[in-house]
């Protein structure tokens, strides 16, 4: 569940760090006493080395040692820092990039302890069970979020260039809302779609990455471009990796689908584009066609390559850094000052005792294991099946977070909740009926009462009309709010209920 507060603080070695290097770096005039720019650098890379020194230490079972080397070597970062912005010459820049050089060491720290303090519960905190292979589950906590792709750290993969570190900004800042939305969401879903990517030995901060640029975890997310679901497939795209259409349901909707799909696509693209993941990420925003004439026959070209970052879209430009950058905060939040709410995220399942729809069961539930959002989102995106207006009889089976099998329980089966939800669903809404215009009768028949109805692939608004039978197709572009534009799938409409 969401608790009310945040997880413990992050590890003692990273916090002293960052108040270090970028603290000292960007503050003002300092105490010690002068030295030249060359010796700080040079204090710096001696600090430098003498910290992947504690890094080999501690792999190699020597804590004691490591812990001293570790202390000192952070000691004479913090101390070189500090003096740096009163210092003629020294450019703070150069303390900024051994920060980002040892963050990226720390990926696949062996620190004994550190897998007790990642914030946020990092990538397999609160989750046991089958989803945690035994090999994995032996390893210390860091040393499972060391994410490989193709052999290679994820984070050695990520730039920190320009581009990466202006997405990074706006996810802690205009996008944070979105970043937080997206981790909570996703966590909700882990058990569903981190199997796919498990199994294809891809990256889980990559699917968290794609995940929350694409639709902020949100599964009925629709584009205006008409891709859908939470990664946000075209429709040929989904049908060429098995999404299609289940009784009326596409299939793009569903995490565990969409995820296995991505999956296979990540991995078909990395071996067309020799595991060149900015352009990977590139072809599934743009297009793999269009990247491909692009690249020609150098798939190792960087994307900021002017040949090819030229040719991009600004949809694509700004796409690629946003991916990585929400990928590099899911593996370093505690670095940027970022914490990730505790979610239990186990997965759960209840049984209908009484009849009821998705809306009635968010309002009995209400805030029920401190989620003050309410659990709409949460019950749409695991249960994307169900018409979330709809009822579904008595002894229907619901998938929920383990949390909420006693809430619901205690809730929404008997007393004043279910009550209050069933009388507010019920409520009826009258439309705004008006005068027919001259040749059409079809206006008279729009009922006061209509219900919701959520858009099929293939569907019309004269084969709704059709199906409605007492409604017209004007009646029903009138009652929505329509022009000429075209229907998608996820559209939820207003349908007159017949009289």
């Amino acid at each position: 569940m969401m608790k009310p507060t945040f997880a413990r603080t992050s590890p003692r070695w990273l916090t002293v760090m960052l108040s270090g290097l970028l603290s000292a770096c960007a503050g003002g005039a300092t105490r010690h006493a002068p030295a030249s720019a060359e010796q700080l650098y040079g204090r710096l890379d001696q600090a430098g080395k003498s910290y992947e020194l504690a890094l080999q230490q501690a792999r190699e079972g020597h804590a004691s040692a490591a812990e001293k080397t570790l202390d000192a070597a952070l000691d004479e970062l913090k101390d070189a820092a500090a003096r740096c912005p009163a210092t003629a010459g020294c450019d703070p820049q150069r303390f900024f990039a051994v920060f980002d050089r040892l963050l990226r060491l720390k990926d696949g720290s062996f620190f004994a302890g550190d897998d007790a303090d990642l914030v946020g519960g990092g990538p397999e905190a609160g989750h046991t069970g089958s989803e945690v292979s035994p090999a994995a589950a032996s390893l210390p906590q860091a040393q499972r979020s060391v994410t490989l792709l193709r052999g290679q750290k994820l984070s050695e993969l990520i730039a920190m260039n320009g581009p990466v570190k202006a997405a990074l900004e706006m996810w802690l800042t205009q996008w944070r809302p979105n970043l937080m939305d997206a981790w909570v969401n996703y966590q909700f879903m882990r058990y569903q779609m981190w199997p796919s990517y498990q199994q294809a030995e891809l990256p889980e901060a990559l699917l968290f990455g794609i995940l929350a640029k694409e639709s902020g975890g949100k599964v009925h997310a629709v584009s205006r471009a008409g891709a859908a679901g939470p990664l946000q497939f075209m429709y040929a795209t989904g049908l060429r990796f098995g999404l299609s259409s289940d009784g009326g349901f596409d299939q793009r909707f569903d995490p565990a689908l969409a995820a296995r799909a991505n999956a296979e696509y990540l991995d078909e693209q990395l071996k067309a584009f020799n595991n060149n993941l900015e352009l990977v990420l590139a072809a599934y925003n743009g297009g793999e066609g269009r990247i491909r004439r692009m690249v020609g026959d150098d798939p190792s070209v960087s994307l900021y390559d002017p040949r090819i970052y030229n040719q991009l879209s600004q949809e694509t430009r700004e796409y690629v850094p946003a991916v990585l950058a929400a990928a590099w905060l899911f593996l370093h939040p505690e670095s940027y000052n970022l914490r990730f709410p505790k979610i239990e995220g186990a997965p759960g399942e209840i049984v209908l005792k009484r009849p009821a729809s998705l809306t009635e069961l968010t309002v009995c539930l209400g805030s029920a294991g401190g989620m003050y959002d309410g659990w709409f989102r949460t019950l749409r995106n695991l249960n994307p099946r169900f018409d979330p207006q709809a009822q579904q009889p008595a002894g229907s089976r619901l998938a929920v977070p383990k949390e909420l099998e006693k809430a619901y329980a205690a809730r929404c089966v008997d007393g004043p909740w279910p009550i209050l939800a069933a009388d507010l669903h019920q409520a009826v809404v009258p439309a705004v009926i008006e005068t027919p215009s001259a040749g059409r009768p079809g206006a008279a028949r729009v009922a006061a009462r209509t219900r919701s109805y959520t858009v099929r692939r293939g569907d019309t608004l004269s084969s709704i009309a059709h199906r409605s039978s007492c409604a017209s197709v004007q009646d029903l572009a009138e009652l929505n709010g329509l022009g000429r534009q075209a229907l998608k799938p996820g559209q939820v409409l207003r349908l007159p209920v017949c009289r």
